[in-house]
């Protein structure tokens, strides 16, 4: 059996236009609003772990912290 019809076909369907759910340039405007999205769960976040050290030194002082 030759490759070549199964080329042909696959080629044939791949030049089927398709419409897209919306203008090109919205896919990057989403991409980038996720990644500000993310920024600010992150920076939200910010020195969580200075403002709770003294309840960490207490906490942990007799569970062999070494401290």
């Amino acid at each position: 059996m030759s490759m070549l019809p199964i080329a042909a076909s696959l080629l044939a369907a791949a030049e089927e236009h398709h419409e897209l759910v919306a203008p090109s340039f919205i896919f990057p405007l989403i991409a980038a609003g996720a990644f500000l999205l993310l920024g600010a769960v992150t920076w939200s976040y910010r020195d969580v772990a200075h403002r709770h050290a003294d309840k960490g030194r207490t906490r942990g002082a007799g569970q062999g912290s070494g401290h």
